[in-house]
């Protein structure tokens, strides 16, 4: 039995420490606030969330639901933050994780001794752990937009977002065209004297609904592993054409590379309305004024920066860090090449489908390299691994700091997968 720590409660580290404790290990989740749900908590007193009140998930209940652990009965088929909350209580209760939670424990410092690591919080000192799970996530530390400091109106970015009220008969443009932005911009636009998206890259928004069934449904009838990428392109045009019209007719740009999938239910809607205009890029911005790439000028009361996150570790050394850059260096996203018993759980955005199962991949894996039913490839190898998912990134997605955590479900599932085969192969 091993002893490991598990840093954050929220949706990652739950399903990491679910994992670890059932393969015998002795679990200790750290959490920084007194609530179980990380980000999905409206209002947590760790600071870190940036739920906003409307909030709900972006991919059906249950794709998004963790394997073993499906939602109640009668959920929707989108959920909002409350019955998520409720569904990762639900959760830590069931696998009976609660009592291995440590709340208000801030971390402060993770170093590797000789033995394994010691793990520093604010009040309880330092401690000795065989192995460290960094489950804190990666939409905690907002990247704002170079021209942030010049606009002179109200300012924020969506981390800060909770309520559309404050922004009531004001002109507020929203910067960005992820779903963040998509979802803040249709909250707010019943309230505004006007909303404009400006959307410097190319977008395609797909419909929740599709059919009369979540989308996700009918991409996975039609979409299928061996297909080219550009035939799965023209699907999911297809599927947004036949629900929206082109994304030229609301002002974007339909695009030719791979990206991120985004949208909101209303927000053609609001578009058909008249609540919502989109410009494209900024090209500058001077007190109030902002002169967008199409050469137009328009003034604004505030500006909602739906920008991204830069992801922060600060308890660990720069060695030890998750990232190079805005580039995961990680092998499958979790393992640190060359240190053992650090992991990271949860640091990627999937392409389609849900975060959380994701996670649960991740997790298992996690328990299974801690107990030796798989083992890692030597350390060139996981170095040659990272460098070919960074190109394949590159390659097929937009030169973007937003895509450096893209992550594809198919693809990854694949090479988990592999990774279980090679150890099966081993033992034989």
């Amino acid at each position: 039995m091993k002893r490991i720590a598990v840093i954050g409660a929220g949706a990652a580290g739950l399903c990491a420490a679910k994992h670890l404790k059932a393969k015998g290990h002795a679990v200790t989740i750290l959490e920084l606030g007194s609530r179980i749900g990380g980000l999905w908590v409206y209002e947590n007193d760790n600071g870190l969330s940036p739920c906003y009140k409307s909030l709900h998930v972006n991919s059906e209940a249950r794709v998004t639901a963790y394997k073993d652990y499906p939602f109640p009965e009668g959920s929707p088929l989108y959920p909002d933050h409350w019955q998520m909350t409720a569904y990762l209580e639900g959760y830590a209760d069931h696998f009976g994780l609660r009592p291995h939670i440590r709340f208000n424990a801030e971390v402060t410092g993770v170093h590797a001794t000789g033995a394994g690591w010691t793990v520093t919080t604010r009040n309880g000192g330092a401690e000795p752990f065989d192995a460290v799970v960094v489950a804190s996530g990666h939409q905690s530390v907002p990247r704002h937009p170079p021209f942030a400091r010049e606009f002179t109106g109200a300012y924020i970015h969506a981390h800060e977002y909770r309520v559309p009220e404050p922004f009531a008969e004001k002109h507020v443009l929203v910067v960005g065209i992820g779903n963040s932005a998509c979802d803040i911009a249709s909250d707010i636009c019943a309230h505004t004297a006007s909303t404009t998206i400006a959307a410097r890259s190319p977008v395609l928004l797909m419909p929740r609904m599709f059919l009369g069934v979540p989308t996700s449904r009918v991409l996975a009838k039609l979409e299928k592993p061996w297909m080219p990428w550009p035939l799965r392109r023209a699907i999911r045009t297809t599927i947004a054409r036949m629900a929206h019209g082109t994304m030229e007719q609301w002002g974007f740009r339909t695009p030719k590379t791979r990206t991120h999938p985004a949208g909101h239910h209303l927000l053609i809607g609001h578009f058909i309305w008249g609540r919502i205009t989109a410009k494209p890029g900024i090209r500058a911005v001077q007190g109030r004024t902002v002169t967008f790439d199409d050469g137009t000028s328009r003034d604004f009361d505030a500006m909602i920066a739906a920008t991204g996150y830069e992801v922060e570790t600060p308890f660990l050394s720069p060695e030890h860090a998750p990232m190079k850059g805005h580039w995961p260096d990680l092998f499958h996203r979790v393992v640190k090449p060359g240190v053992p018993g650090l992991y990271f759980v949860g640091f990627f955005n999937v392409s389609g489908g849900g975060n959380i199962r994701m996670m649960d991949d991740q997790a298992e894996w996690v328990a299974a390299l801690e107990t030796g039913e798989v083992r890692l490839p030597p350390t060139a190898d996981m170095h040659a691994a990272i460098k070919a998912e960074r190109a394949r990134i590159a390659r097929l997605y937009p030169d973007s700091p937003r895509y450096g955590l893209e992550l594809e479900p198919m693809v990854y599932r694949a090479d988990l997968a592999r990774e279980f085969r090679r150890a099966r192969r081993a033992d034989a």
